[in-house]
């Protein structure tokens, strides 16, 4: 199950302004979406626990209109993604996501499948100074190329907190 935002903003899935990880003018703070996009709270079966193909079984796709929102699982910190493309994202193209996380320390983020392929991270994770899309945590802009259809794990850890979202590419 996936949770949907409108955006708000202008531009094209995936592009991005350098320093703000926004499509625009380049002058934004953060992502904008409407403040009351989403509900605040939000199933268990809609986080992103179970290892692999099950958890990707899971994630429907967005709307013409919108953008799928993920929860993944986490210890020690609560991890949310909003997609900028429809989900299942497509092999080979460049997919903006957008990461908040509760904890402490800088963000790192890494993609892989179980055979071990490695996503390329084309950009960030770049902080976001604020945005209207309301969960909990910092917010962060990432840029990534997944080679290969699969089912990624997405592997966000911080000085204190780390967890994980799965995402099927196709």
């Amino acid at each position: 199950m996936v949770l949907v935002a409108g955006c708000a903003g202008t531009g094209t899935p995936g592009a991005r302004n350098p320093g703000t990880g926004n499509p625009g003018t380049g002058t934004g703070a953060g992502t904008t979406l409407p403040s009351a996009s989403v509900p605040a709270s939000v199933p268990a079966s809609v986080s992103a626990s179970v290892p692999a193909q099950g958890s990707c079984e899971r994630t429907a796709g967005s709307t013409a209109n919108a953008l799928p929102e993920v929860r993944g699982s986490g210890r020690g910190a609560e991890v949310w993604g909003l997609m900028f493309a429809p989900v299942p994202l497509a092999a080979g193209r460049e997919v903006k996501i957008v990461w908040r996380m509760t904890g402490e320390g800088p963000l790192r983020v890494t993609a892989a499948l179980p055979d071990g392929t490695a996503a390329r991270l084309t950009w960030g994770p770049e902080a976001h100074g604020g945005s209207t899309w309301h969960r909990p945590g910092q917010e962060w802009g990432t840029g990534f190329v997944f080679p290969k259809p699969g089912c990624w794990e997405i592997t966000l850890t911080r000085d204190r907190g780390s967890g994980t979202v799965w995402l099927p590419v196709r």
